[in-house]
């Protein structure tokens, strides 16, 4: 009679039949209880009853169709292993199809169940649809196929049905048929159109971690520096940016992209270096940027493209830890800034960019202040921040005021595609729970249509990437379900029952808190940025500059940085590293102790520039220690404008006047035009040993003195001569003597006042504008040692 009733089609439905024995069972209960207290094997069914597979595993690895409609047939891989230390026999695999579940909460519960649950789960479908399997022995496994018309299933009502496989036997150990393993998933069955669809919006994440850094050839093209090669091979086949392409391209979905990884890709494919240890290497990947460009510029058209600010900045960290260093939020502005533009050259669509994405879609009010700060309008959050006590999925958008709209993505289905899919039965099972979770939101409120949107994670893996693809292909039926762009969605009607409350900052999950950013983090940037301010007034060609670094900053406060802390650091401190390096190419040329001789002269102090653009804005200041001993212009400081061509150096001469002897330190310090100090002063010594006129003077006169004593010695001496050759002649001769004598005396007078007024008289050496001895004003590049010992300086 069981035969003739299913060729007949009358058997009744594996619900209703596991719904009759669950009342039988209930109505039994009291009668069994006694009979079976002395019976070893369901004793020990009992004590299994506590839920764990009974040492075998069995995993469902392909289902197919994903969403059956009457007339298909459901075809059911998989394996099943023995995983215990004694074989298995007299087993079966079998079908087990359960009553239509009601709601999305039933659906959680059944999928948290883990292993046999004796009485909670169907009856096996039985009859032909199972696997014989005489034996299975120790640590071996088994695949199987099971195919069973959907006409069988008893699938009496549009729903989801819990759907499992099992496998019974026994054991040496106890020789009785009992289950021994089983595996959960669910059946959605809808075959018909539903009358109101659930409008679904799926995000496809096209974001990356950061490659490019900071540094630049110093060549005119700039040729990029990456810090490694890891784009090229996500952007190869096989690559996980790869298949992202592959795959969404022939989905209904909302590309999210962040223009960080477009500008990275462009720049691949021109010459660019790759970071190999302390040197670079060239990368040869460009062809592999060009195809993947290319495929990703087909892909997008006729899509909604919505472009995140430059580097996909870290709000959550911004908000709780940077915006209180000051100039921070400028970053945000400036990545920003750089969307439109940087998504509409490359991939030549226009994106829509007032749209910021917190961390899991976790928002408080500083997260909500912060993503709106730049110019964004919509904020997309995720329900399980935003929480709504109803009894149906609301529609996502939802304005929090001040013109604001919240995008609320469905936790459930944004976190349908999490953990490791590569096992195909994980793949399969993350598939089904999808579907049924989706259908089961359209019929929670069959007569109202809503709109829902899904957000996954930022970098779906491949494996993710394919089981998401799965299951927005199987809605490619839109039998409950329609596919909505998610600016629409943004713009749809919001339910006045949601509830538009923003967080508190208590409710921030404390394991993402821990991920972010800290204060020393932005305070690094600061010190980035301001270096950067000051660097950028002095040069001539700034746009060479500027660009990279302002974008490095902008990918030192990226969200690929959660959970990398070490690396982040890194990053920061190789990029301020690196614009301190090229700070350090205008510089004073040290100077050795010199020394001034006379009462003034020039002191040289010599800028050197390396960098291959100009320098101007700059100013040169030369300090006295003593402007007492060593005056500058007249004052005890000097300023002297700067300006020098790419690699090349320049002399620059102060007006030195001295007015004693002793050693003078001196102070060089280049400033840019604001008076802000650039690079380390240099000092160095003026050691002034110096003649004046007054001692001269002084001088010349002991000089006269001298002379004139040994005139009037010479003319005694002569005259006492005379007097004793000539004692007769000795007055005719001394009358000749002395008149010879006054002859020679104001001869020798006159010869004196001569000298004595060509001391007074010599021209004072002031201060000359060129010498021969004086270096070049602008010269070719030269060393930056310092100059020689002893160093002089010209009068």
């Amino acid at each position: 009679m069981a035969e003739a009733a299913a060729i007949q089609g009358t058997t009744p439905s594996p619900a209703r039949r596991w719904l009759r024995r669950m009342a039988s069972l209930a109505v039994a209960a009291p009668l069994l209880a006694g009979l079976l207290q002395g019976l070893p094997a369901p004793a020990a069914q009992a004590a299994e009853s506590a839920g764990g597979n009974n040492g075998v595993d069995v995993s469902v690895d392909t289902l197919t169709p994903n969403a059956p409609v009457e007339g298909d047939t459901l075809t059911i891989t998989g394996t099943v292993t023995n995983e215990t230390k004694q074989s298995v026999t007299n087993a079966t695999v079998d079908l087990r199809v359960g009553p239509r579940m009601t709601s999305r909460s039933e659906i959680d519960d059944v999928a948290d169940r883990d292993g046999v649950r004796y009485g909670s789960d169907p009856a096996p479908l039985g009859g032909p649809y199972t696997v014989k399997i005489p034996q299975l022995g120790a640590g071996l496994s088994r695949d199987f196929t099971l195919s069973v018309p959907v006409s069988k299933l008893g699938l009496d009502d549009a729903g989801v049905y819990q759907l499992g496989v099992s496998l019974s036997g026994q054991t040496a150990g106890q020789p009785y048929e009992r289950l021994l393993g089983i595996e959960r998933t669910f059946l959605p069955y809808q075959p018909d159109e539903a009358e109101k669809k659930t409008k679904l919006t799926y995000l496809w994440p096209l974001i990356s971690t950061s490659h490019v850094s900071a540094e630049t050839g110093a060549n005119l093209q700039q040729t990029p520096v990456f810090e490694n090669d890891d784009l090229a091979a996500d952007l190869a086949p096989g690559g996980r940016l790869h298949e992202m392409v592959s795959l969404g391209k022939d989905l209904p979905v909302t590309w999210v992209i962040d223009p960080d990884l477009l500008a990275g890709v462009t720049a691949m494919t021109e010459p660019y270096m790759v970071k190999s240890g302390a040197t670079e290497v060239p990368g040869r990947n460009q062809d592999v940027a060009e195809r993947w460009l290319d495929a990703l510029e087909k892909a997008v058209q006729g899509h909604k493209v919505v472009a995140l600010p430059f580097a996909d900045p870290d709000l959550a960290s911004l908000a709780h830890h940077g915006k209180e260093v000051p100039g921070s939020l400028s970053h945000l502005q400036q990545a920003s800034a750089l969307t439109s533009t940087t998504v509409e050259t490359i991939l030549h669509v226009k994106p829509s960019t007032d749209f910021a994405w917190p961390v899991d879609g976790a928002v408080d009010a500083s997260i909500m202040a912060v993503a709106t700060s730049a110019g964004a309008h919509n904020v997309i959050a995720r329900s399980d921040s935003f929480r709504d006590d109803l009894s149906y999925t609301p529609t996502a958008a939802r304005p929090v005021g001040g013109g604001t709209t919240a995008v609320v993505s469905d936790a459930g289905l944004s976190k349908a595609f999490q953990g490791d899919l590569i096992r195909a039965d994980n793949s399969t099972l993350a598939v089904q729970s999808f579907l049924a979770q989706s259908l089961a939101t359209t019929l929670e409120l069959p007569e109202k249509q809503r709109s829902v949107v899904v957000a996954p994670q930022r970098m779906p893996t491949i494996a993710q990437a394919q089981s998401m693809a799965t299951a927005l292909q199987a809605l490619g039926a839109k039998r409950w379900t329609e596919p909505e762009d998610l600016p629409a969605a943004a713009a749809e009607t919001p339910d006045p029952d949601a509830s538009t409350r923003i967080p508190s900052s208590r409710s921030y999950p404390k394991k993402l808190r821990a991920q972010e950013l800290d204060t020393k983090a932005f305070l690094k940037m600061k010190d980035t940025r301001d270096e950067l301010d000051d660097f950028r007034v002095i040069l001539t060609a700034p746009d060479r500059v500027v660009p990279p670094f302002t974008n490095a900053i902008s990918r030192e406060m990226s969200t690929s940085w959660r959970g990398e802390a070490p690396s982040a650091a890194l990053y920061r401190e190789e990029v301020l590293r690196y614009l301190q390096s090229l700070t350090e190419e205008v510089q004073l040329i040290k100077k050795s102790d010199l020394t001034l001789s006379g009462r003034s002269a020039t002191i040289p102090v010599t800028v050197q520039n390396r960098l291959l653009q100009g320098v101007d804005h700059l100013v040169l200041r030369l300090q006295s220690g003593n402007k007492n001993r060593v005056k500058l212009d007249g004052e005890g400081t000097a300023d002297q404008p700067v300006k020098i061509n790419g690699g090349h150096s320049q002399s620059v001469k102060f007006n030195a006047s001295a007015n004693a002897n002793g050693p003078v330190t001196m102070t060089a310090q280049l400033y840019t035009e604001d008076g802000t100090p650039y690079g380390a002063p240099m000092t160095f010594t003026v050691k002034v040993s110096e003649i004046t006129p007054t001692v001269m003077l002084v001088l010349a006169g002991g000089v006269l003195l001298l002379v004139l004593a040994g005139i009037r010695m010479y003319s005694q001496r002569k005259r006492a001569a005379a007097r004793n050759a000539e004692a007769e002649a000795a007055d005719e001769a001394a009358d000749d003597a002395e008149a010879e004598a006054e002859t020679g005396s104001a001869a020798a007078d006159t010869a004196g006042e001569t000298r004595v007024g060509s001391a007074e008289t010599e021209p004072d050496d002031g201060p000359e504008t060129a010498q021969p001895s004086d270096p070049t004003p602008d010269t070719g590049p030269e060393s930056g040692d310092p100059s020689g010992t002893g160093e002089k300086v010209d009068r």
